[in-house]
């Protein structure tokens, strides 16, 4: 029986959060650079830099990703956001060249999943921002999995600290399951067989019953 109080729930994949998920929520949270297309009366006091009774228009704040999607619309133009400077031109061009030199965590640490929210505000560099983290995924993959089926039984914390949190699962995820495998080699566990396979067996007794 699992006796955790919290079972980890995954990420939302893309655009779309998972509430159900702490480091959705963590995420949400993530401030961009936005400037105000109107004027917000009686919220001056929220500009802790001005004394002023209204948030005039053109004002630039950092608000959180969740108030930014409440409050953009494409028609009604409230908020305009901007792009946090990891994703402009001068850091794509970093990430083309060599994404693995990149330290996602102190840049992040959540570049991949705040980069996918970024695609809900329109943009002309929205094209350019995807197929940057697209890339940038793939050119760190495969150090990420190699690094994490060569550390067994070995201090990982420097190998993690450079990866954001998404990259940190994946690593995580490598290291599962060369433990399990060192395990099985030494005795220490037993091959079982998988759900897909004992519910096909069950489908076809119940075929042969019938």
């Amino acid at each position: 029986m699992d006796t955790q109080s919290y079972l980890p729930v995954p990420p939302g994949v893309g655009m779309e959060e998972n509430f159900f998920s702490l480091d959705d929520i963590l995420l949400s949270h993530e401030r961009l650079p936005c400037r105000l297309e109107t004027t917000f009366p009686r919220l001056g006091f929220l500009e802790k830099s001005s004394d002023t009774h209204d948030i005039s228009e053109g004002t630039k704040m950092e608000l959180p990703l969740w108030v930014a999607k409440g409050l953009y619309e494409q028609k009604r133009k409230v908020v305009a956001v901007e792009l946090p400077k990891v994703y402009r031109e001068g850091w794509r061009t970093v990430f083309g060249a060599d994404p693995n030199v990149v330290d996602l965590h102190k840049m992040g640490p959540y570049y991949y999943g705040l980069g996918s929210q970024l695609l809900h505000f329109d943009s002309p560099e929205n094209p350019e921002v995807a197929q940057t983290i697209l890339q940038t995924f793939i050119g760190r993959f495969r150090r990420i999995m190699d690094s994490s089926q060569n550390a067994y039984d070995k201090d990982t914390s420097a190998l993690v600290e450079r990866l954001d949190c998404l990259e940190r699962t994946l690593f995580q995820a490598g290291q599962n399951g060369l433990n399990a495998f060192q395990r099985w080699e030494k005795g220490h566990a037993h091959l079982t067989a998988s759900n897909l396979v004992m519910n096909y067996r069950k489908r076809k007794l119940a075929d042969m019953s019938v």
